[in-house]
């Protein structure tokens, strides 16, 4: 399902899967032009970049990949001290494709759990990343400490998920399309803005016992092992070295509950940003919003 609504969505891509060790990242590949990687967030897939992606090929060579754990890449089984879904592993495999393409740096853009490994990517390999957008999210380290009763409330899942196994699973493989629906069509626009073969495809994702288990395990490092990572680079005042624009939408949880510039700004050294006139899936809600940031900030 996830490749033929590729195929339908990105008709003039090319799909790949690459062996990365034992993870599979499964991506497609389209365009010319300096090169620019795309990461998607939960629980979807590289599909949400379809509104931006044809046209961001007139003037880059854009790779847009599922995370492990997600859409059509492996979702190994998690571990302990859940590192198989750390944000440096998950990071690794993208820095890992990209070399194998041919790209040792490149620009990035990404949302929701994607902006999370991109922060751990720019963090861990500096050289690497050119320029870097992350999508309607704040550093995972401050959301955490700043916690209040309304986020808690609006972002319920980062609570859920992070119980141990198998309990969310076990809820969510009940009714995997249920908690789809509900998850994303709760936020802002409602299931508007998603295009049915995308909806069909991340359903079919969701209906997979192991991908349910990876997204879990996705939240559940995001809770231990990523914190330990983000608070050693804080004792160590390591800062993102590359330019960081930070897109943010006004009707979201992100907007409502923190000031995503000022965190940001914690973190990174050149750091510009707006909120933008949509809730979280800015890719969907405010395409051309999005590609004009786009093309502004990496041209």
């Amino acid at each position: 399902m996830q490749n033929d609504a590729s195929a339908l969505l990105f008709p003039n891509f090319e799909p790949f899967r690459m062996q990365i060790g034992d993870i599979g990242i499964a991506g497609v590949r389209g365009g010319s032009g300096p090169p620019l990687l795309l990461l998607h967030g939960h629980p979807q897939s590289h599909l949400i970049w379809h509104k931006v992606a044809p046209a961001l090929a007139d003037r880059f060579t854009v790779i847009a990949t599922d995370l492990r754990g997600y859409g059509s890449s492996s979702a190994p089984a998690g571990s302990a001290g859940h590192e198989n879904y750390s944000k440096r592993a998950m990071a690794q495999d993208q820095v890992e494709v990209m070399a194998r393409l041919g790209f040792t740096r490149f620009a990035l853009c990404a949302h929701d759990r994607g902006a999370r490994v991109a922060h751990r990517l720019c963090m861990d390999h500096p050289g690497r990343v050119a320029r870097a957008m992350l999508l309607d999210i704040a550093p995972t380290l401050a959301m955490y400490e700043r916690t209040s009763m309304a986020f808690a409330a609006a972002y319920w899942h980062w609570f859920f998920l992070i119980q141990p196994a198998p309990f969310p699973e076990t809820l969510i493989n009940a009714e995997p399309e249920f908690y789809l629906n509900r998850l994303m069509g709760l936020r802002h626009a409602g299931l508007g803005p998603f295009v049915p073969d995308a909806m069909a495809a991340y359903a079919a994702a969701m209906r997979d016992p192991a991908h349910v288990h990876a997204m879990c395990e996705d939240y559940r490092a995001a809770a231990t092992i990523d914190l330990d990572h983000d608070r050693a680079d804080r004792e160590a005042g390591r800062l993102l070295g590359c330019p960081l624009r930070v897109l943010w939408g006004e009707h979201g949880v992100v907007a409502r509950c923190f000031e995503p510039l000022p965190l940001w700004q914690e973190v990174a050294g050149d750091v510009s940003g707006r909120a933008v006139p949509c809730g979280h899936y800015i890719a969907e809600e405010a395409p051309e919003v999005l590609q004009a940031e786009m093309l502004a900030f990496f041209c």
